[in-house]
Parts: C-alpha cells; sequence; structure tokens
C-alpha cells in the first residue's frame, strides 16, 4: 500500500508563487508515473503536471511557463513549483501515483488565488 501526503497549499495574491510537496510512503518501486491533478469548484478534476521516474516531464497548456514539477527520488518526494499564479489556478491539487503496486490519490490541498 503506497500513501501519499500532498503539503504547501494556501491563500497567495495573484502573481505569487506556492511549492506543492507530495510525499510517497508505503512500498513503492523505482519506475513510476507521477502527476499533479487540480479540480476547481464545479469543474472535472484535470491533469495539470506529469513527471516519470526518467524525468520527463509533462504540462497542461494552461501552466507551462508558470509551473515545474520535479521529484527526489531518494525521498519519495515529488513537487509542483507554481509561479506567477492566477486567480483561475484556483482548485484543490492532488497528487497521484502510478506503478506496479498501483494507482494512488492524495487528499488534496488548497490552493486559493486572490486577484
Amino acid at each position: 500500500q503506497v500513501r501519499l501526503v500532498e503539503s504547501g497549499g494556501g491563500l497567495v495574491q495573484a502573481g505569487g508563487s506556492l511549492r506543492l510537496s507530495c510525499a510517497a510512503a508505503g512500498s513503492i518501486f523505482s519506475q513510476n508515473v507521477m502527476d499533479w491533478y487540480r479540480q476547481a469548484p464545479g469543474k472535472q478534476r484535470e491533469l495539470v503536471a506529469r513527471i516519470v521516474s526518467g524525468g520527463i516531464t509533462n504540462y497542461a497548456d494552461s501552466v507551462k511557463g508558470r509551473f515545474t514539477i520535479s521529484r527526489d527520488n531518494a525521498k519519495n518526494t515529488m513537487f509542483l513549483q507554481m509561479n506567477n499564479l492566477k486567480p483561475e489556478d484556483t482548485a484543490v491539487y492532488y497528487c497521484r501515483l502510478i506503478g506496479r503496486q498501483g494507482d494512488f490519490w492524495g487528499q488534496g490541498t488548497q490552493v486559493t488565488v486572490s486577484s
């Protein structure tokens, strides 16, 4: 079983920055995919960024150039650096791990961007 715990959310003004963390605990194999998703009120959950074990990354068009996903494999931790935040980035942010051990989600962390 894998447990994911997000942290780092909060309230920030437009143009500000936040850094989210996702710590993974449990039986984690080295080859996996880790994602950041977000869900705004009344909207579907959407993929924000993805990073695979080798370090290849992908981003949603809406966050390209502003968000950076990274991971520390030795510490089983993933990060999302969010710069130049906009009110439309307001959402609950979730991390996800997909690997041989299964498909796991964190509980989410709220990010609120005020205009």
